[in-house]
C-alpha cells in the first residue's frame, strides 16, 4: 500500500486529465479497449501494446492494471467454455455455443479500468491504496454468468423449463424481429390480433417471460408458425394495436452507417462545490454511500460492483420489498439470482408516487455520494427526483443514470437487452456466418451495460475528487452494444465482411461431452468416438491445446474459487487483485 501527498484540487474537464499513460508487457484480453477507455477519460500517452497499464501524474503515484487470461484460459474461446459462457448462449439452440464477439475478454478490460479508476480515486483521496490491480478473463467470465450460476445452485428447481427455443420470429416476407413486453395482457392482445391458438398464447407467457432469467424460452411451435403466416404490416398493426413492441433486426452495415461515435460514458460536471473527502483505509471506495434505484440486472449490478470494492450501498425498494425477490429459484427463501446482484446491501422502501416519501428520498440522496436509477426515460424528472433537483440540495452528488437508449437513437424501441442486441447488429456479431442473425438470450448487454454505468461513476467520482465538482454520468445499453460490437462495426464500415467464419467458436462433440479449441486452433480428426478425456490427451500427445467445455454450470460450484453466501447461495469471486 501506498500513500501519495493529498493532491489539490485541479481545474480539468476528464478524471484523467494530466496524467500520463503507458502500457507494457505481453499481449493480453482487450488491450485496445483498456487503452481507448483510459484516452478517452483524458490520460495521455504513446501506446505500445501490451497487458500493463500504467497512469501517473499530479501527485496520484503510480497506479499499474494488468489484465490476464487466468486458469487454464488462453484466449477468448477458452475462456468461453471453462466459464460457462459457451453453455448459457448456447441454451437457445440446445448445445454450447460460442460468442463471435470477444464478451469475455470486453468484460475483463472494463473491470481493469474499474480497477484503475478505484486506485487512483484511493489515492486522490489521500489514504493508504493499492498500486497494483489485476483482472483475469476468467473471472470475468464467471461474473458475467453469476446469475445463472447461481440458480444452477440452488434448493428448488426453474421456474421456466431449460431447454431449447425462442426469439426472434420470422415473418412470411422474411422480416426477422424481436418481440418485447413486459405485460402478460399485452402478449395475449398481441398473439390474438394474428389468430395464434389460445392455448399457445397461455403456455407460451412463462417461458417467454423468464428468458430473461433462463437464456432460452420454449413456448410452443405454434407461435412460430403462427408469425410465419403473417406479413410484416400485419405484425405491426398488432404491436400498435395491443401495446407490444417489435424490432426488426439490424444489420452492421446500416449500425455502421448511422454510428455517432459517442463514448459509452457521458460525464457532465456542474459548478457547485465539493471539498474532497478525508482519506480511508481498506478497499478503495470504503466510506463511499451509493444510493440505488434500480431493477431487473443493469443497476444492481452496477451498485453491487462499487459495494465489492467498499461502497455501502442502499438499495430504494418499493412498499412491500423488491418483488423479485421471491423470483424462483430460491435459497433459503431468497431468489438466488436476486441474491447474485444484490448480496450485501441494505434496503429501504420508499414509495415514489407518495409525496412525503419522495421528499424522504430527496433527503437520503442529500446524504450519499452516489445515486443511481435506471427509471424509464423522462420518469425521474416526473417525480421531480432528475439530477437538477438532486444536485440543488447536494452539489457534490454524482447522479448517474443507466438507460437503455442514453436519448441517442429517434424512435428507438423499448430499451431492454433484446431489442437493443436486434437494433443495434449484436444479433449479427454474436454468431458466425453459418448461423443466421439472432441476439442472444443470455443477457450480454445488461451485464456489460451494468459494468459500463460503474466505470462511469468511478470515472465521475475521481472527476468530482479532483475538480470539486458534482458529476452526471449517463451510460446506456446502447453503449455497450457499441463497445462490444466495436471489432465488427468497424469491418462493416471499411467494406469487409463483418461476420466471423462459418463454425467459429464452434466447440466440438466428443462421446460424453464437448471441447474448444483456441480461435486459431485446428483438429485433425473427428473425435466423436472418443471420450473427452480421451480427445484431449490425444491432441495433447500432437502438441494441441484443447479444453472441456462446461455444459452444466453446477459442475462450476466444486470449483475452489466459488463460495457460498449466507442463504447458501454461489457467489463469484470479487474480479479484481488488488496488490
Amino acid at each position: 500500500m501506498a500513500t501519495p501527498a493529498t493532491p489539490a484540487i485541479t481545474r480539468t474537464g476528464s478524471p484523467l486529465d494530466g496524467l500520463r499513460l503507458k502500457s507494457s508487457g505481453p499481449p493480453g484480453p482487450a488491450d485496445g479497449l483498456v487503452a481507448e477507455h483510459l484516452r478517452l477519460l483524458g490520460a495521455q500517452g504513446e501506446e505500445s501494446g501490451g497487458s500493463t497499464f500504467t497512469v501517473t501524474g499530479h501527485g496520484l503515484g503510480e497506479v499499474t492494471a494488468r489484465t490476464t487470461w487466468g486458469g487454464a484460459t488462453t484466449d477468448e474461446a477458452t475462456a468461453q467454455a471453462t466459464t460457462g459462457i459457451m453453455a448459457v448462449h448456447g441454451r437457445r439452440d440446445g448445445s454450447p455455443r460460442g460468442l463471435a464477439v470477444d464478451y469475455a475478454a470486453t468484460a475483463t478490460g472494463v473491470l481493469a479500468v474499474q480497477g484503475l479508476l478505484a486506485n487512483l480515486l484511493a489515492s486522490a483521496r489521500g489514504g493508504g491504496f493499492s498500486e497494483q490491480v489485476e483482472v483475469s478473463a476468467e473471472r470475468a467470465g464467471l461474473l458475467a454468468i453469476s446469475q445463472y450460476l447461481a440458480a444452477s445452485g440452488a434448493e428448488e428447481a426453474e421456474a421456466a423449463e431449460l431447454a431449447p427455443g425462442g426469439p426472434p420470429f420470422t415473418c412470411a416476407d422474411g422480416t426477422v424481429f424481436e418481440l418485447e413486453t413486459l405485460d402478460p395482457g399485452v402478449w395475449a392482445a398481441f398473439w390474438r390480433a394474428l389468430d395464434a391458438p389460445e392455448e399457445a398464447i397461455r403456455q407460451g407467457w412463462r417461458p417467454f417471460q423468464f428468458r430473461y432469467a433462463t437464456a432460452c424460452a420454449a413456448f410452443p411451435q405454434s407461435l412460430h408458425e403462427t408469425v410465419r403466416a403473417s406479413s410484416w404490416q400485419r405484425v405491426r398493426h398488432a404491436a400498435g394495436s395491443s401495446g407490444a413492441d417489435v424490432c426488426p433486426l439490424r444489420s452492421l452495415v446500416e449500425r455502421a452507417a448511422e454510428y455517432d461515435g459517442a463514448p459509452p460514458w457521458e460525464l457532465t460536471s456542474h459548478h457547485a462545490g465539493h471539498l474532497p473527502g478525508g482519506a480511508s483505509d481498506g478497499l478503495p471506495l470504503a466510506g463511499f454511500t451509493v444510493l440505488e434505484a434500480g431493477r431487473r440486472i443493469q443497476a444492481p449490478l452496477c451498485a453491487h460492483l462499487l459495494g465489492l470494492l467498499g461502497a455501502e450501498v442502499v438499495r430504494i425498494e418499493p412498499p412491500g420489498g423488491d418483488p423479485l425477490r421471491g423470483m424462483p429459484p430460491a435459497c433459503s427463501g431468497v431468489s438466488a439470482r436476486w441474491l447474485a446482484l444484490n448480496r450485501g446491501k441494505k434496503a429501504v422502501e420508499v414509495d415514489i408516487k407518495s409525496p412525503a416519501d419522495r421528499e424522504r428520498l430527496r433527503e437520503m440522496a442529500a446524504g450519499a455520494d452516489v445515486f443511481l436509477h435506471n427509471w424509464a426515460p423522462g420518469k425521474a424528472a416526473q417525480l421531480g427526483l432528475d439530477h437538477e433537483h438532486l444536485a440543488a440540495a447536494h452539489p457534490a452528488l454524482v447522479y448517474a443514470y443507466t438507460s437503455g437508449w442514453a436519448g441517442r437513437l429517434p424512435d428507438a424501441p423499448m430499451g431492454t437487452d433484446f431489442m437493443v442486441q436486434a437494433r443495434t447488429g449484436v444479433g449479427e456479431a454474436a454468431r458466425p456466418a453459418d448461423e443466421p442473425p439472432a441476439p442472444s438470450l443470455m443477457t450480454l448487454l445488461d451485464v456489460l451495460g451494468g459494468l459500463l454505468g460503474a466505470e462511469g461513476i468511478l470515472a465521475g467520482l475521481l472527476l468530482r475528487e479532483r475538480t470539486g465538482r458534482g458529476v452526471r454520468v449517463d451510460s446506456s445499453l446502447l453503449g455497450a452494444a457499441d463497445v462490444l460490437t466495436a471489432p465488427a462495426r468497424a469491418r462493416a464500415a471499411q467494406g469487409l465482411d463483418p461476420r466471423r467464419p462459418a463454425g467459429f467458436r464452434r466447440p466440438l462433440p466428443t462421446a460424453d461431452g464437448w471441447i474448444a479449441l483456441p480461435d486459431h486452433g485446428a483438429i485433425p480428426y473427428d473425435v466423436r468416438e472418443l471420450s473427452t478425456g480421451q480427445a484431449l490427451e490425444r491432441l495433447r500427445g500432437r502438441g494441441l491445446f484443447a479444453v472441456p467445455v462446461v455444459t452444466d454450470l453446477a459442475a462450476l460450484l466444486s470449483a475452489g474459487s466459488i463460495s457460498r453466501d449466507d442463504h447458501g447461495a454461489p457467489a463469484v469471486p470479487t474480479p479484481w487483485s488488488f496488490a
